[in-house]
C-alpha cells in the first residue's frame, strides 16, 4: 500500500512541476573511424578522400539549421592540424560537414603536399555560427594518427 502511495505521490509531483532537471553532459567528440594507427588506402581521383566517422553527444546538422538548439553544431576537420599544408586552397581547414551535417566527414588528402604517409586527422566541434564549442575554455576536438598509402 505504501509503495503505491509513494509512486502516486511521485507521479503527482512530476505531473505538477515537471521532471527534475538533470545536468547535461559536457559536449564530447570522438573519432570512431579510422582507428588510431590505421593504414588507409587513399580514394581514387584528385581528392584522394578517406571517410572519417565521428560520435558526439551534439546533434550534427548543416550550419544555420540548429535554430535555438544550443547542443547542435557541425564539424571542421583539418589534416595535420599543427600546420596548413593540407588545407583546402584559401581555407583554414581541410573539410567540414557544415553543408550536410551528420557524423561522416571526408578527409581530402589530395589537398596535402604529400598525400601518402603519416598524418594526423583533427576534428573540431563547431556551433551553428562556426565558432568552436568550448569546455573549460578549450575547444572540443578529437585526433587520430593514420598512415595513408
Amino acid at each position: 500500500m505504501q509503495k503505491h502511495m509513494a509512486t502516486g505521490l511521485l507521479g503527482l509531483v512530476i505531473g505538477c512541476w515537471g521532471a527534475p532537471a538533470w545536468s547535461q553532459d559536457a559536449p564530447s567528440l570522438q573519432i570512431v573511424w579510422p582507428p588510431e594507427g590505421a593504414s588507409l588506402p587513399l580514394g581514387g581521383g584528385k581528392a584522394q578522400t578517406v571517410g572519417v566517422v565521428v560520435q558526439s553527444n551534439f546533434k550534427l546538422m548543416p550550419a544555420g539549421q540548429c535554430g535555438s538548439d544550443t547542443r547542435c553544431g557541425h564539424l571542421h576537420m583539418k589534416i595535420d592540424p599543427d600546420g596548413d599544408k593540407c588545407n583546402q586552397p584559401g581555407k583554414p581547414y581541410n573539410s567540414m560537414n557544415s553543408d550536410f551535417g551528420g557524423d561522416l566527414i571526408k578527409a581530402d588528402f589530395g589537398a596535402c603536399q604529400s598525400p601518402k604517409g603519416e598524418h594526423v586527422i583533427g576534428v573540431l566541434l563547431a556551433d551553428d555560427r562556426h565558432q568552436p564549442v568550448l569546455v573549460g575554455g578549450k575547444p572540443v576536438t578529437a585526433l587520430v594518427r593514420v598512415t595513408t598509402r
